[in-house]
């Protein structure tokens, strides 16, 4: 399928998409009408089941004022609005998608804040500057394995040492959960690629594993969890 998708304002070129973010998700990233449904608070709250704040939170705290943090990926909600908020006015917060109609939108919702910086990237393909700190919200369970691997590698490799990677995402429930077949319905027939997120660990995913701390918290009966992982050994002084 051509993944050619022009952007809708904003001065973007068009470019050559993913084949699996095109014949996947069309219908959530590359249509102007998704912007209307699916970025608003309310579409958000219910599509995560009532955790979207609890989730944002949980991200937020793992970052502090005038870090330079990155965002793979433009985030429907209040995410990058509450990581900008958290960095202030001496932090800096990038973002970047692969989609120019996600850019212009996410450049548009970041406008009142100086602190932040919205472009064209892929996540799969990072390269260039070193962060404080990163950030990789409801991605992973979007992409094929072999990109998952590239993604976490990659986020792994643009922090110092001392610097973090934080991921939130899906996670396999409880076996008891009441929501656990709706999930496994939702996944199979919108999310073909979560399976390979849930059934293994976000550690697995990394070539390297050994160069990281690792914590990990689920919350909602396992739906979604949170995974840290903080580069190893002494960090030099400014």
């Amino acid at each position: 399928m051509d993944g050619r998708i022009d952007a809708e304002g904003g001065g973007l070129r068009s470019l050559e998409l993913p084949d699996y973010l095109v014949d996947t998700y069309r219908w959530a990233y590359l249509t102007p009408a998704s912007l209307v449904l699916l970025d608003n608070p309310i579409a958000m709250t219910m599509i995560l089941w009532g955790n979207l704040p609890r989730l944002v939170r949980a991200a937020c705290e793992e970052f502090t004022a005038g870090q330079h943090v990155l965002q793979t990926a433009s985030v429907y909600g209040p995410l990058s609005k509450e990581l900008a908020t958290t960095l202030g006015s001496d932090g800096l917060l990038e973002v970047i998608d692969v989609a120019p109609l996600q850019v212009a939108h996410c450049r548009q919702k970041l406008a009142e804040f100086p602190q932040t910086r919205v472009r064209m990237g892929d996540a799969t393909r990072l390269e260039g500057a070193v962060f404080d700190a990163a950030c990789c919200f409801f991605l992973l369970h979007e992409i094929p394995d072999e990109e998952k691997r590239a993604v976490v590698d990659g986020l792994l490799a643009r922090v110092p040492v001392g610097g973090k990677v934080v991921f939130i995402d899906y996670h396999r429930s409880a076996g008891w959960h009441p929501l656990r077949p709706v999930m496994n319905m939702v996944f199979r027939w919108l999310e073909p690629f979560a399976f390979g997120l849930i059934d293994g660990e976000i550690t697995a995913l990394a070539s390297t594993p050994e160069e990281f701390d690792w914590r990990k918290e689920t919350y909602f009966g396992g739906l979604y969890q949170k995974v840290v992982a903080v580069r190893k050994g002494d960090p030099k002084p400014r």
